[in-house]
């Protein structure tokens, strides 16, 4: 499982370092304002669609689905599943492409209500949004494949597919910025031509593995109409959370231009952690956690857990320490040049706070879900999605006068913490979570390494004066990054959470690894 986990982890953490040079050629060339506020709503709608219908519910319902037949029934029926759930999908997703094509007037109109009072920005949102929107049909497809693939326990190309997006869309603003004089639009186009890659990578890799999945004509079968049902309460459960970020969105739009985009680039930065671990963590646990709870081995679904609570946290905590404490000279090493001023990424940075306070809770979350998704309840997750979309909605409503674009972020991190709250309360009723006491000792002390490695990054911060230069602040961030991942460590070791040994047979456990998967 570690196996997977870091598999996973490290592809997904390579596309984040590609997604971040991204976000800076996008802040670079346009900045904090009316055009980034646009692009990055057209960009929203195709990537609201995908957590919605692609990978979300989805996931929930057809991975256990598709192991299971694969299990007990054979691969070639396994297969024959995957091409006719591939077919229905096509056919509603196309559908669904073409409906929002003919209507984006009026669904601009409802996400962006702020951008009606500058017509430019609307009609400009308008545009690049029917240049992104087919990316729903390529993408959501490409989740189908890539969930065969984990079914398969092959996560790898399942996760390195996903690096098309970043380095497509990359050449496109790259492109755009030598050759035209709008790189909103050629990065737009850029977005959808990712999805054909991703969408033909994954293809490939279904091949490779002897598992081939051309669609089959749509038929409601059995089977299908089984996936359906377990479907529709995760899609109720992820339309309350894109009804969330809908309403971070609207209430973004009704706040001064730019916004939008300040918000946008805090959450790069803070989706590097949460992507990398939620993904990782979420991805490998729920094929794990699904063959122990149907073989009845429940302790052994109480160990994986437990372990995904503890990988996730020694990492996530360490990581909130640090954006707390450096959030201001991330932003302005990352995003600050070019069109975006260090005046923006100081507000920007502001948000980022705002987002890593609930970044433990994001990650959990995505650690949790997968123990009622395991045992096939969908139900509980959504009823509790829909008292959080409740008081998210009240907090951005509350937050959004005094805190301006500090409030949605705010309001998404205390919604998030009460989410894993609830999620956690139920489990713990029901008997499937098991937390040991030395367990939760054992992750307090984790939390006291954290906090002792802020501490010291903080006064490493304090006694270092910030750089002028760029080349000089960029070593500057690097040596506290470094330093504090090292200070974490140590102290990890000195509390007896890592053991010398350990640390010291990775590079020989990685070496080995990397030579069988050369062999292989």
């Amino acid at each position: 499982m570690l196996r997977n986990f870091l598999t996973v982890g490290g592809w997904t953490m390579l596309s984040r370092v590609l997604g971040l040079v991204r976000d800076q050629l996008l802040a670079a060339f346009m900045g904090a304002g009316a055009l980034q506020d646009a692009y990055q709503v057209a960009c929203r709608l195709p990537n609201m669609f995908r957590r919605l219908f692609g990978e979300g519910a989805f996931n929930a319902a057809f991975v256990p689905l598709f192991s299971s037949v694969l299990v007990e029934e054979g691969a070639d029926e396994a297969r024959l599943f995957a091409r006719r759930t591939l077919g229905v999908m096509l056919a509603w997703l196309v559908f669904l492409c073409v409906l929002g094509e003919c209507f984006m007037p009026a669904v601009l109109r409802m996400i962006a209500p702020g951008f009606l009072q500058s017509g430019e920005r609307y009609a400009l949102a308008v545009t690049l949004s029917r240049i992104t929107f087919p990316y729903l049909v390529m993408i959501c497809a490409a989740a189908l494949l890539a969930g065969v693939l984990n079914g398969l326990h092959r996560f790898g190309m399942a996760s390195a597919a996903y690096l098309a997006f970043n380095i497509v869309g990359i050449a496109a603003i790259l492109g755009g910025a030598c050759f035209s004089a709008n790189v909103a639009i050629i990065a737009a186009w850029g977005v959808t031509f990712s999805g054909v890659v991703q969408l033909g990578l994954l293809l490939w890799a279904c091949e490779r593995a002897r598992f081939g999945l051309m669609p089959l004509w749509p038929r409601l079968t059995p089977r299908i109409r089984v996936l359906l049902r377990r479907m529709v309460p995760g899609l109720v459960g992820s339309g309350v959370g894109q009804i969330n970020l809908t309403i971070d969105t609207i209430i973004g739009t009704l706040l001064p231009a730019g916004s939008v985009s300040l918000m946008y680039f805090a959450d790069r930065i803070n989706q590097l952690p949460l992507g990398v671990l939620g993904a990782a963590a979420g991805t490998t646990l729920l094929p794990v956690l699904t063959r122990h709870v149907a073989a009845g081995d429940h302790d052994g679904a109480h160990a994986a857990q437990n372990r995904s609570i503890e990988y996730v946290l020694l990492l996530t905590l360490p990581a909130v320490a640090g954006i707390l404490v450096l959030a201001d000279p991330i932003m302005v090493v990352l995003f600050g040049h070019g069109s975006f001023t260090e005046h923006d990424a100081m507000l920007s940075a502001q948000s980022l706070r705002a987002y890593a306070i609930g970044l433990p809770a994001f990650v959990l979350v995505k650690v949790l879900a997968p123990a009622f998704f395991a045992r096939g309840d969908t139900r509980t997750p959504v009823v509790i999605g829909i008292g959080i979309l409740v008081v998210n909605l009240l907090l951005n409503l509350a937050f959004m006068k005094p805190l301006a674009h500090v409030g949605p972020p705010l309001a998404s991190s205390l919604a998030a913490g009460l989410n894993v709250a609830s999620l956690a309360l139920i489990l713990r009723i029901r008997a499937v979570l098991h937390v040991p006491r030395p367990f939760l000792a054992r992750m307090g002390l984790v939390g006291l390494a954290a906090l002792g490695m802020a501490f010291g990054v903080g006064a490493a911060a304090w006694a270092l004066p910030f750089p002028a230069h760029i080349v000089s602040r960029l070593f500057w961030l690097g040596l506290l990054v470094v330093g504090g991942g090292a200070l974490y460590l140590l102290l990890l070791c000195l509390m007896g959470i890592v053991h010398w040994q350990q640390v010291a047979s990775v590079p020989g456990r990685l070496k080995k690894r990397g030579g069988r998967a050369k062999g292989a």
